[in-house]
């Protein structure tokens, strides 16, 4: 494990907390999903290194051992700016030849990135059951996965009633249809990653995922793709997000996870890492 200092513009740094598996293996870097922190990724990181790749995890600024910006309350976690982190993070690694892989928000930092950066340093990339291209509902986006009013109901729950909103939430990220579908074990490390969260950080990233349009961005998307997304997703909906993410990048491969709650790269882990193994070896 290590500390990368990254720089956002000329006057500010932040440290995140990266683990890095080391070795000469072509680098995988897993980007998490909100609330958790690298910790999520704990089903795939054996497997990937097993495989042969240099396994990469960091947490988001904000969100497990990574600092937590004061005095920005809950600003400063705009797309933008968390690509620069991932930019960061690869550079300061030194890290090339990469393959991106995004879950849920994380799946926003891929698409900026191949705005921002051209997909410098990528080789391919990964949307696991990823937010692009855009989750807002609207005139404009009739698609989209996220109403208003759900959206309101998020964010008055992590503003008023933290613990009860994310025991729920916890619940609704493992189920399938209705019925949990990991241990009450998992679903409790779940809990255990988000509480070290920094709360302007969920708030401000909730605003992010929920409201960034990401269709601009999928069109700079120009290295192989994979889209990967339970089909019983009830968080992100595959129809409304992988769906047409897939669509949207030409040549992009689909694996649908059948009975795959969000948090499918725990319920499957199995499936959820032979698809991404088979899809690095390409």
């Amino acid at each position: 494990m290590t500390e990368v200092t990254v720089k956002n513009g000329l006057l500010t740094s932040i440290n995140l907390h990266v683990e890095d598996s080391g070795g000469t293996g072509r680098p995988v870097v897993l980007i998490h999903g909100w609330p958790l922190s690298g910790e999520s990724w704990s089903e795939q990181t054996g497997p990937l290194a097993e495989a042969g790749y240099r396994v990469v995890t960091y947490d988001r600024r904000g969100f497990g051992s990574s600092d937590k910006p004061k005095g920005l309350g809950t600003s400063g976690y705009d797309y933008d700016t968390l690509a620069e982190d991932l930019h960061g993070v690869l550079t300061e690694l030194d890290l090339n030849d990469v393959t991106l892989v995004g879950f849920s928000m994380g799946g926003g930092e891929v698409a900026r990135y191949a705005t921002k950066y051209d997909n410098e340093r990528v080789h391919s990339v990964v949307f696991a059951g990823a937010v692009p291209p855009f989750m807002a509902k609207s005139d404009d986006n009739p698609d989209g996965p996220l109403d208003a009013e759900t959206a309101e109901i998020f964010e008055a729950g992590v503003k008023n009633s933290r613990e009860t909103f994310f025991d729920q939430f916890a619940t609704q990220f493992f189920s399938a249809n209705g019925v949990l579908v990991v241990t009450e074990d998992q679903r409790q490390q779940a809990l255990a990653l988000e509480a070290q969260a920094d709360h302007r950080a969920e708030l401000g990233c909730l605003n992010a995922f929920g409201t960034t349009d990401f269709r601009d961005d999928l069109k700079n998307i120009s290295v192989p793709t994979l889209v990967i997304h339970g089909d019983s997703d009830g968080v992100v909906p595959f129809e409304g997000s992988g769906q047409r993410t897939h669509a949207a990048i030409a040549g992009s491969e689909l694996v649908v996870v059948e009975g795959g709650p969000h948090g499918f790269n725990v319920s499957h882990a199995g499936e959820f890492n032979e698809s991404l193994i088979a899809f690095l070896a390409k």
